[in-house]
């Protein structure tokens, strides 16, 4: 019998750490010329978050399309930076790395592999073999698939939403030139912001589909939550 590895769980609080406060105090605390500079506070910064987000990759090669573009974001965040680009760019960025991802959730229904699964109806947050197999008894796949089609929509949308709230702090935060100290404090507070500005609203959204999709396997299946949900 071959035996499954369970998928590694990720540590949130370690995450927030490495991806926004380290980042955000090196770039408000350290980007003067008295410590590592513009343009040293602003690579020290970047490589907590873009090291996280590789190792991610590399170790549990999960080579899909939202965590390459997390990589990429980091990188261009850099680009902008050590270029001396208008800081506008910054908004637009910010706006179009969710934006893209929203609109990569909505495109995904016209083909095999909708994102929702990846994201929500995967194994490791729902047993989905039980859930096939109860959908199959009760012969209500086909409703069940209109509903990953809603739960597709809700999905986007707490990424629409983060697209707006994104741009909107920058717009609001981000105004001096690329490579200056004060360029790199205004992106470190940028960071900081965007956990209860950005993140926590995205994540209500993500819940309200997470709940609709929830809902509608019971109503489906007449699982209960112990025979839905893994652990």
């Amino acid at each position: 019998m071959t035996e499954t590895t369970a998928p590694r769980q990720e540590n949130p609080w370690l995450s927030l750490i490495v991806n926004i406060a380290i980042p955000a105090v090196i770039l408000m605390k350290f980007s003067t010329e008295e410590t590592l500079g513009p343009v040293g506070g602003l690579l020290a910064a970047l490589a907590f978050p873009l090291t996280w987000g590789i190792v991610d990759l590399v170790r549990d090669r999960r080579w899909n399309f939202i965590s390459i573009l997390g990589v990429i974001s980091i990188l261009l965040t850099g680009g902008i930076g050590l270029l001396e680009l208008d800081p506008k760019w910054v908004a637009v960025k910010e706006a179009a790395v969710p934006g893209i991802i929203g609109l990569a959730v909505v495109l995904s229904l016209k083909t095999r592999y909708p994102v929702v699964r990846s994201l929500l109806y995967n194994e490791r947050v729902i047993q989905v073999d039980k859930v096939e197999a109860a959908l199959d008894a009760h012969g209500s796949r086909a409703e069940f698939e209109r509903s990953l089609v809603t739960a597709s929509w809700l999905l986007a949308a707490s990424f629409f939403l983060s697209s707006i709230l994104n741009f909107v702090l920058a717009k609001i935060v981000v105004k001096s030139p690329a490579g200056t100290t004060e360029f790199n404090e205004e992106l470190g507070r940028m960071t900081a912001l965007s956990y209860p500005v950005i993140v926590i609203p995205s994540m209500a959204m993500m819940m309200i589909a997470l709940w609709y999709l929830f809902k509608s396997i019971r109503r489906h299946t007449d699982l209960g939550v112990e025979d839905i949900f893994k652990g």
